[in-house]
């Protein structure tokens, strides 16, 4: 790793490690006040001490935060789905709490189970993606704040997040903790871009991302033409621009015409793409990637939302492999481990490994 970026990354690291449990600067009984994602201007009557997160999302930027120990509640669905989402495998005591709505793709944007929220007394409500009319009748019902959140535009990094992590620094006392992490990934954004500044287009490989998660799991044919790790490392996405909101379904015909130079596969659509490859061999034999073994494994982080710390990971993943002269100082485990433990207080990595195999691992069998 380059002496100038390490420099930086330590002083984003000493700098944040007093707000994760840093308390508030408001004094104990003194209003609250912000103005939430959704637009709604809300009053905290003091420093919560018990929060309930629903919705995607939400429950990773408290951890981010350093916050975890103030949740009472989760969704059932970050029970059953644990095991992709590095902030859960940091924290499996988050198993133990009481289950407060069944969450999931489902219940965005609906009313959660009210009687199961009140029963572990929070004193505010984190929710991402719900409108203003829902999130005020949900506050007038329980008599409890309610902070809208969102991550922005679904499938792709989205500089929206940002703000819903200054409101809840704001709320929680964790503000030096929010901004510290926005430099944090900023100064990666910046570090990625800077190595492959002066590469030429025309000598970048074309490149295609497949497995990726949109509502379930899916196979090769799932794209995202915004894909976060391509974007940061200024690669030549071949699924690039052509359609408005980001994920695309690709036909066989349309990836054979394109026919990436590199092909990389999210570990989340792992099993249906085997389950493909064995029924068209003959399809995938005729791609280049796969004639010259340039096919490689990258972690899922299109999860409940997108999964930053993730991004971050895949994108060095992709540097190393696409641009190994300007990455030659990276070790994308130590990166992993750097960033993980970063984000979530500990790192993850050899659990996310054990899943789903080295990070950038090319795909040297098929059973």
């Amino acid at each position: 790793m380059s002496s100038h970026f390490t420099k930086l990354m330590l002083v984003v690291a000493v700098l944040s490690l007093g707000p994760w449990d840093a308390p508030s600067q408001a004094a104990p009984n003194s209003n609250i006040r912000v103005k939430d994602l959704a637009g709604r201007q809300v009053t905290i009557p003091s420093v919560p001490k018990r929060i309930v997160c629903l919705g995607p999302g939400a429950l990773r930027l408290i951890v981010y935060l350093g916050a975890a120990d103030l949740v009472v509640g989760v969704e059932n669905m970050e029970k059953r789905f644990s095991s992709s989402r590095p902030y859960w495998i940091a924290h499996p005591e988050l198993h133990k709490l009481p289950t407060v709505s069944p969450g999931g793709a489902g219940a965005i944007n609906k009313l959660p189970d009210l009687e199961a929220i009140l029963r572990v007394h929070p004193d505010v409500i984190f929710i991402s993606y719900m409108d203003k009319t829902n999130a005020d009748i949900l506050q007038k019902k329980l008599e409890i704040p309610v902070i809208v959140l969102t991550y922005g535009a679904v499938g792709s990094f989205d500089e929206k997040v940002y703000e819903s992590m200054h409101v809840i620094g704001k709320i929680l006392g964790k503000s030096h903790r929010a901004k510290s992490i926005q430099n944090y990934i900023e100064e990666s954004r910046r570090d990625l871009l800077r190595r492959v500044r002066g590469i030429p287009r025309a000598k970048k490989p074309r490149v295609y991302v497949g497995g990726i998660g949109f509502k379930g799991s899916h196979g090769m044919d799932s794209t995202e033409t915004n894909y976060s790790p391509f974007v940061w490392t200024g690669s030549k996405n071949v699924a690039q621009g052509k359609t408005a909101d980001g994920h695309l379904m690709v036909g066989k015909e349309q990836l054979l015409a394109w026919d990436p130079q590199v092909i990389f596969l999210d570990a989340l659509g792992m099993e249906l793409f085997k389950q493909d490859y064995g029924k068209n061999r003959s399809f995938y034999s005729g791609l280049k990637a796969f004639e010259t073994k340039r096919v490689y494994i990258l972690y899922p982080f299109n999860w409940y939302s997108t999964n930053i710390g993730t991004v971050i990971c895949d994108a060095y993943a992709v540097g190393k492999i696409l641009y190994p002269m300007e990455f030659s100082d990276v070790d994308v485990k130590e990166k992993a481990n750097e960033v993980y433990e970063f984000l979530l207080g500990r790192s993850v990595y050899e659990q996310m490994s054990q899943m789903y195999g080295t990070l950038g691992s090319p795909l040297t069998s098929i059973r």
